[in-house]
């Protein structure tokens, strides 16, 4: 099961996978990346960059950028491919 926790930085959601996802990596809105899971969650309006390391997904967001609709798409992404 993925699931999201608040980080310090309020433009950041940390999710736990629960299995690696390998790493560290980083992908950013606007760059290409051969990853389809990044590119994926790229596409959803408001984020700006995804870490990966260990077993967690840290997701930024502009300031614009909705939580409320972010983490329930993103967590639907992550749950197709980690879940």
């Amino acid at each position: 099961m993925i699931t999201p926790d608040p980080t310090p930085n309020p433009n950041a959601v940390k999710f736990s996978v629960g299995t690696s996802v390998g790493g560290p990596a980083t992908f950013v809105a606007g760059q290409p990346t051969d990853n389809p899971m990044a590119s994926a969650i790229l596409e959803l309006e408001g984020v700006t960059s995804i870490f990966m390391t260990a077993d967690f997904i840290t997701i930024s967001k502009s300031p614009e950028g909705d939580w409320e609709v972010i983490v329930p798409e993103a967590q639907a992404i992550l749950e197709e491919h980690y879940g």
